[in-house]
């Protein structure tokens, strides 16, 4: 496909093209135990880690016996694990010498090996001051005042989900409550057709993927063939906006100052950051609620009896939860990190899971504590330039939500175990069997 605007071209992916993801996949799920592992062959990138929820002690490990881990692979060549949060605060503050430039997740994307099928860019994939100027651009659409107008929105939306649940039947938590609420917000904040609104989950799940037989994706040609057909349901709304603006983020990337004048390719890019980062990580916050929740009754019991404690616990589950694991930066020149000797072009993986889990800085941190006092330090959201600039936005969402479902239901129930999303990147969650019980 070629861009009407600027002739950019949108590049189909090699034959045979395979991302470090889908190699590490491709080794087998039968990974061996942590504890059966020299330290030097840990390499926790293995998404079979994630799917099968045993990559805990992997990263206990690595915080306590090599904090600052190497590993090289065909696809990706060299990266190194930061796994305690303040080596990745030190990485995040320092944007000069570790970049996002070339990329925040592990790769080495080039025209003949592009990572997801199609040669985007974001602010996100940015460094200052490109990478403020555009962001400044969205930040509005998420700033508290708009989100004391859009409150009264999300919780009618909210209320209307959860009063539609059924009772006495197990249903799909993640389907009916997670993925809609979710894709609901996005919707408004894009001012994206309503009966339209799943197409974004379905681009935001796609974009990380790793092709698999009967997966989200089975080939990287698959994907690039969806992402076709965002380019060009976007395309049709950015001319829309372009000669009938609102207050919705595509009419701000339309008309920004640093934006106004990208090609539809590059606005892609910027989209999906904002899709990803609307769905992924508020979708999987919502449904590990309910899990965690579940997993540690005492502390469902707690809430139950002391609603007030929601906004903590509201912080507690991001940090239990850790909706995407790492982020990735690239160094720039040859740096010391933690007494290792970082080469430049090296990529760093910032394991904000495994910091979130560090037991120096947090008492218990594999069990949800509501009441833990430091629950908001965690680095889900990141750290430094990047720091999410929907924070507040999703913050709000999982306390509407728990607000509502304390007023109605006496209980929602986890029936079996959750199926898990097969990625080192997003964590989450595929299924989640529960039942409700109304007051």
């Amino acid at each position: 496909m070629t861009d009407t605007r600027s002739e950019i071209q949108i590049q189909r992916p090699p034959a045979g093209f395979r991302s470090p993801e889908q190699e590490q996949v491709e080794k087998g799920a039968g990974v061996a135990p942590a504890d059966e592992l020299d330290i030097s062959d840990i390499n926790p990138l293995n998404a079979n880690l994630f799917a099968e929820d045993r990559y805990h002690r992997y990263f206990e490990r690595l915080r306590d016996e090599d904090p600052i881990h190497f590993n090289e692979i065909k696809t990706a060549g060299r990266y190194w694990s930061v796994t305690k949060g303040d080596d990745i605060k030190a990485v995040e503050g320092d944007w000069q010498t570790f970049s996002s430039a070339s990329g925040i997740t592990l790769g080495i994307p080039t025209p003949e090996t592009p990572a997801a099928g199609a040669q985007t860019t974001s602010f996100i994939a940015m460094d200052p001051p490109e990478q403020r100027a555009q962001r400044r651009t969205v930040t509005p659409a998420v700033q508290p005042k708009n989100l004391q107008n859009v409150e009264p929105l999300i919780r009618e939306r909210t209320i209307d989900v959860l009063e539609s649940l059924p009772e006495g039947e197990t249903f799909d938590w993640v389907e009916t409550v997670s993925i809609e609420l979710t894709t609901r917000m996005l919707a408004t904040l894009f001012d994206f057709p309503f009966e339209d609104r799943r197409k974004l989950a379905r681009w935001s799940d796609i974009v990380f993927a790793i092709p698999e037989p009967g997966g989200v994706i089975e080939s990287h040609e698959q994907r690039f063939d969806e992402l076709v057909e965002c380019v060009k349901y976007f395309s049709r709304l950015w001319e829309e906006r372009r000669e009938d603006p609102g207050h919705d983020l595509v009419s701000m990337l339309v008309h920004g100052e640093a934006t106004k004048d990208m090609s539809a390719l590059e606005h892609l890019g910027n989209l999906l950051l904002l899709i990803v980062g609307g769905n992924d990580t508020t979708r999987n916050t919502m449904s590990g609620s309910v899990y965690g929740l579940n997993t540690f009754p005492e502390q469902y019991d707690k809430l139950t009896a002391n609603p007030d404690l929601i906004r903590n616990m509201v912080q507690e589950i991001i940090r239990w939860q850790t909706p995407l694991a790492y982020m990735r930066r690239t160094a720039t020149r040859d740096v010391e990190l933690g007494g290792k000797q970082i080469k430049k072009d090296d990529q760093l993986l910032m394991w904000y899971l495994s910091a979130n889990r560090d037991a120096t800085v947090f008492e218990n941190p594999d069990s949800i504590d509501i009441e833990r006092s430091n629950a908001d330090q965690h680095l889900s959201f990141g750290y430094g330039v990047h720091r999410c600039m929907g924070l507040r936005l999703a913050e709000m969402q999982l306390r509407i939500l728990w607000e509502e479902i304390l007023a109605r239901f006496e209980r929602i129930d986890v029936q079996a175990e959750p199926t898990r999303t097969l990625s080192s990147f997003v964590h989450g969650y595929a299924t989640l069997p529960v039942t409700v019980t109304r007051k």
